[in-house]
């Protein structure tokens, strides 16, 4: 058996097709959006992430002013930066990269940011618009799985749904997501973690597993019943080396998988500018 692969790729490219009339209209009414990006120290990783939005925006007409503090930016100087962009009429979104340096406290500074500027969805006021059902930005990770799930027309209503891993960026807000009274969603949704010691008999029993506890290879094929579908959501860098939840013999065992690079990722960043548009349209709205 060799699963259907699931390509973030296509999905992201439908989305982006949604939000390009939505950006020309806003233009076009005099409301360029705007995406700003914070970039503490230089991680490779993480400048290569901004460049690549930075190369998105310009493509989508966004203006995209960035500042890059240098790695020992003190907590004060990044809360400043935040300040500026909390106060710039042509910022309607913004983000600081994680991850920050050791001496920098993300959550902290996370909280100074104004939550209708937040276009990853993460700070507490907007995790409990999404537990709500609230409008708000969400996070990027857990909408662009919901959003595959729906473009490769996987049923997800009334199904069970295993998610491996509780985080606060990925598993604890899609289960949350994904348990919503939706077309897309209305899952039955089980969330485990290394601290279950059964764990895989969960993941044996749903229709749909999504790995995203940031452990590589954790998800093997001997924790599927075969057909199941299977998401690859976590994943841990070891220098360049991208190491995914998901052990790539899965595909053997899976009805559908999303493959090694490329799955989830594309996704993300659609979701990060879907945030960001319409974060660009409620402010227009108001006239700011």
């Amino acid at each position: 058996m060799s699963a259907v692969m699931m390509p973030g790729g296509p999905v992201a490219e439908a989305v982006f097709a949604e939000l390009r009339p939505r950006i020309a209209k806003l233009v076009e009414n005099g409301h360029r959006p705007g995406l700003g990006t914070i970039l503490v120290g230089d991680d490779s990783a993480s400048a290569g992430y901004i460049r690549m939005k930075q190369e998105k925006a310009a493509e989508l007409d966004f203006n995209s002013p960035h500042f890059h503090l240098p790695a020992d930016t003190t907590q004060a100087q990044l809360v400043g930066a935040i300040y500026e962009f909390n106060d710039d009429p042509t910022v309607d979104a913004m983000l600081v990269q994680h991850p920050a340096p050791p001496q920098i406290d993300y959550e902290a500074a996370l909280l100074e940011m104004d939550p209708d500027k937040d276009v990853d969805g993460l700070h507490p006021v907007n995790m409990g618009r999404l537990a709500l059902m609230m409008p708000g930005p969400v996070p990027c990770t857990p909408a662009g799985i919901e959003a595959l799930l729906a473009y490769y027309e996987i049923p997800v209503a009334g199904r069970e749904v295993c998610i491996l891993g509780r985080g606060t960026t990925l598993g604890r807000p899609l289960a949350l997501l994904l348990s919503q009274k939706r077309p897309t969603a209305n899952a039955a949704v089980t969330v485990v973690h290394t601290g279950v010691p059964d764990w895989p008999d969960y993941t044996r029993r749903a229709e749909i597993v999504i790995a995203a506890a940031g452990v590589p290879g954790i998800l093997q094929p001997e924790h599927l019943t075969p057909g199941t579908v299977v998401v690859g959501g976590g994943v841990r860098y070891e220098g360049r080396r991208l190491l995914p939840d998901v052990d790539e013999r899965c595909e053997e065992v899976a009805g559908y998988i999303t493959p090694r690079v490329g799955g989830v990722g594309p996704t993300t960043i659609a979701m990060l500018f879907r945030n960001a548009v319409e974060a660009a349209e409620r402010r227009a709205a108001r006239g700011a």
